[in-house]
C-alpha cells in the first residue's frame, strides 16, 4: 500500500485518544446510515450514533471499535472521530 493512499485517522473520547494511525478505510455509524470513508473522500461533517467503527489499517488488518454517539469530520484525507466512548473489540463481536 503506498503511503499517499492512506487516511490519517484519530478516534478521540473525552478521556483519551483511542486510535491514532493511518488507515486504508474507515466505516462509521452515521446517524442516518453507516458509511465508508476512503482516500479522497469529499469533506463532510456527520453525527454518529452508537455502533461500530471498522478500520482497515495500512497492514490490511481490520480493527473494530464499539462506540457511543458523537461526530466525525473528514477533510483532506484526515478523519477525526470524536465520540463519548470507544473500546477496541475482537472482530468476533460482530457475529
Amino acid at each position: 500500500m503506498t503511503e499517499n493512499k492512506l487516511l490519517d485517522v484519530e478516534i478521540i473520547t473525552p478521556e483519551k485518544v483511542v486510535f491514532k494511525d493511518k488507515a486504508v478505510s474507515v466505516t462509521v455509524p452515521g446517524t442516518k446510515s453507516s458509511f465508508q470513508i476512503l482516500f479522497n473522500h469529499a469533506p463532510i461533517v456527520s453525527t454518529l450514533t452508537s455502533g461500530w467503527i471498522k478500520l482497515v489499517d495500512q497492514k490490511n488488518k481490520q480493527q473494530l471499535f464499539k462506540t457511543a454517539k458523537g461526530f466525525t469530520e473528514v477533510s483532506k484525507n484526515k478523519v477525526s472521530i470524536l465520540v463519548e466512548s470507544a473500546e477496541e473489540q475482537n472482530l468476533s463481536a460482530l457475529n
